[in-house]
């Protein structure tokens, strides 16, 4: 059984057929990249899994578990993390402020526990700052820890929300278009953080992306869809050489 399935996804916007039954595995420890010209459907496909869509029709699986009609506000504790391609940050707060709300899908106290700051809350915690440390280190976010999202390089708040995502503890990492924006040295670093976050932390990641340099550098498997409907499927060769492929981003 694969790690992470979709079947047959489908949503219609109206009359508009934004994914057509696409199908695809993602088998555990695996970088799988999805690639389409704008308006394919790539980030439609990540808005359904993370449940902000409700699909038409399909089914998708996860780790085992049926979560098509999954309430989005369950998709974080069940492992499923992503990033966005228009940063998602609250601006006028600290980096360590951003990475700490996002042990909330985590939180198992209540009000009266908090409200009495019990052992048990205290520990709880330690146990969210300790996560949060382990991934500023992870990601060399040491010297941004205490500045606020507002003052801080775009490159770096692209980082701070991969950061986030690592916080809520993810089996599965969406990362949408991780290197939009970034220049050639910035999105060489984000190729190594994807293949460490793979090898060291053995996080399983679905990326949708444009850059094909980064796409060859750490995909295993690749799709292509265009128009909601799937193209190709294979290595990061095999799909940049296919004619339909070609024909799609090039057009004729």
């Amino acid at each position: 059984m694969s790690f992470f399935s979709v079947d047959n996804l489908s949503i219609n916007f109206g009359g508009i057929k934004a994914v057509d039954g696409v199908t695809f595995d993602v088998n555990k420890g695996e970088v799988f990249t999805i690639i389409g010209p704008n308006g394919a459907g790539k980030t439609t496909i990540f808005n359904l899994v993370s449940r902000i869509y409700q699909s038409t029709g399909g089914k998708l699986t996860f780790d085992g578990t049926d979560i098509t009609n999954v309430p989005p506000h369950r998709i974080a504790a069940l492992g499923i993390a992503r990033t966005f391609q228009n940063i998602e940050l609250f601006e006028h707060a600290t980096l360590l402020q951003n990475l700490l709300l996002a042990r909330h899908a985590h939180k198992k106290s209540n009000f009266f526990s908090e409200l009495m700051f019990l052992p048990s809350v205290r520990r709880m915690e330690l146990e969210h700052r300790e996560a949060v440390e382990k991934a500023i280190d992870f990601l060399d976010l040491q010297q941004y820890r205490d500045s606020f999202i507002v003052n801080l390089p775009y490159g770096v708040r692209k980082v701070t929300e991969l950061a986030r995502a690592l916080c809520t503890d993810p089996k599965l990492l969406l990362l949408d278009e991780p290197s939009s924006g970034l220049n050639v040295e910035e999105t060489e670093d984000m190729a190594f953080w994807i293949q460490d976050i793979r090898n060291l932390l053995g996080i399983t990641v679905l990326m949708v992306e444009h850059d094909m340099s980064l796409v060859s550098a750490v995909s295993d498997r690749v799709l292509a869809l265009n128009y909601g409907r799937p193209l190709a499927m294979g290595t990061p060769g095999e799909v940049q050489s296919h004619p339909e492929v070609i024909r799609a981003y090039l057009g004729g």
